[in-house]
């Protein structure tokens, strides 16, 4: 979360927490480059986070949720002969963080019929307490890994 990547020289902390994770979250919430609803969105979930668990920090609750969705392994397709193997493999941080924030991201999109802000906020609840549709879907990768793992000497 501390490291700074070369993509991200040039990414400015937000403004009321002034974390990179954050202003790297809102950037991914962020649609047709909206980035003042995007903020809006992620404080308003932020908010109501904060009222709900009035004894919790909010960015703390932010912070730990996507530590907890970040996948250790993943597995990828590896062609080898005329067949295709899911090799499983140890995933980079920045990938890690990437696949969490798009994971809980998407998540909060499928859930239907209430405010955006409202959806995150639930989903970043359920994280934060390894649970929701996020954990869920690091937990299916890991099995796959699991599975896969008769393969994993084709790692490259």
């Amino acid at each position: 979360m501390g490291r700074i990547t070369a993509s991200a020289a040039q990414l400015k902390p937000d403004p009321r927490y002034g974390s990179l994770l954050v202003s790297k979250f809102i950037n991914c919430l962020m649609h047709n480059g909206k980035k003042s609803v995007a903020q809006r969105l992620f404080y308003q979930a932020m908010d109501e986070i904060r009222r709900r668990a009035p004894d919790k920090d909010p960015l703390e609750v932010f912070q730990q949720a996507v530590e907890n969705v970040k996948p250790q392994i993943e597995v990828r397709s590896k062609r080898v002969g005329g067949a295709a193997y899911q090799v499983p493999m140890q995933v980079s941080r920045n990938r890690q963080q990437s696949l969490a924030i798009r994971w809980i991201l998407m998540a909060a999109r499928e859930k239907k019929g209430r405010p955006m802000y409202l959806k995150l906020a639930d989903e970043l609840l359920a994280a934060y307490n390894r649970e929701g549709a996020a954990i869920a879907r690091r937990e299916q990768v890991h099995r796959m890994a699991e599975a896969n793992k008769a393969f994993a000497h084709f790692a490259w």
